[in-house]
């Protein structure tokens, strides 16, 4: 089976990749979707994603054992536990709990993804081995593939850009056919692989996070292939595990 990979450039697009029918791989390199893959590394048992700072509050109240964790404009809401940089996600703090996620765009490409079948978070850090997830799962279920980027406030991201490049260079050649958009993700980060720090920090996302003094969330995600978990949508719930 050749597998149909395609891409789409913003977290409103979500849906055209469901209606597909693929399998989704939901990318926000800065900065959500390196804190999910830190939190669960670090022994949290879940992140619940939602789409407003209401209906995170809400879900606080009803389950006061959840963390509140996320951001707004970068900074960290008032009253929340966490904010959204993956290095606060330690085992100290998360280990064994259940997270609430409320972000700027990286949760709204989740939630707008959540009808597909299968929804994986993919990243810098767990680059091939998302690919090798999407792979085995979509040969299994003879469906598609499709990235699905958070992009920045509606607009584009380099940085999601180029992390789909670099899932998309974790596939086995010749199991997949990509669809323009995807073979262009592929050659930009094959281009800016040798520095890829640099490359991401001329993105503007980047350069807003470092002005927050948030320069090393940048450096913590821009690191390929540190991790082999592959985090699961599924039921409203972030976990490892396929169910």
């Amino acid at each position: 089976m050749i597998i149909q990979v395609d891409l789409e450039f913003w977290a409103r697009d979500a849906r055209k990749a469901v209606d597909r029918g693929d399998l989704v791989i939901v990318i926000d390199v800065l900065r959500s979707g390196t804190s999910i893959l830190n939190a669960l590394t670090n022994g949290a048992e879940a992140v619940i994603p939602e789409a407003s700072l209401k209906q995170a509050y809400r879900l606080h109240v009803q389950h006061p054992e959840y963390l509140l964790a996320g951001e707004r404009g970068g900074q960290k809401p008032a009253g929340f536990d966490l904010g959204n940089s993956p290095l606060e996600f330690t085992s100290k703090r998360v280990a064994g709990k259940s997270l609430v996620l409320t972000t700027t765009s990286g949760t709204a490409a989740l939630i707008g993804s959540q009808r597909a079948k299968w929804v994986l978070v993919g990243t810098f850090l767990n680059a091939d081995a998302a690919a090798r997830r999407a792979e085995e799962l979509a040969v299994k279920e003879g469906i598609g593939v499709s990235f699905v980027l958070a992009g920045e406030k509606g607009r584009f991201s380099l940085e999601d850009f180029l992390c789909a490049g670099a899932v998309a260079d974790g596939f086995k050649p010749g199991s997949v056919r990509f669809h323009d958009k995807v073979r262009a993700a592929l050659l930009a980060f094959k281009q800016a692989e040798g520095d890829l720090i640099r490359n991401v920090m001329a993105a503007e996302h980047s350069k807003h996070l470092a002005t927050l003094g948030l320069r090393r969330d940048i450096d913590f995600s821009c690191q390929l292939n540190l991790l082999e978990i592959v985090p699961i949508y599924s039921h409203g719930r972030i976990t490892l595990q396929s169910g």
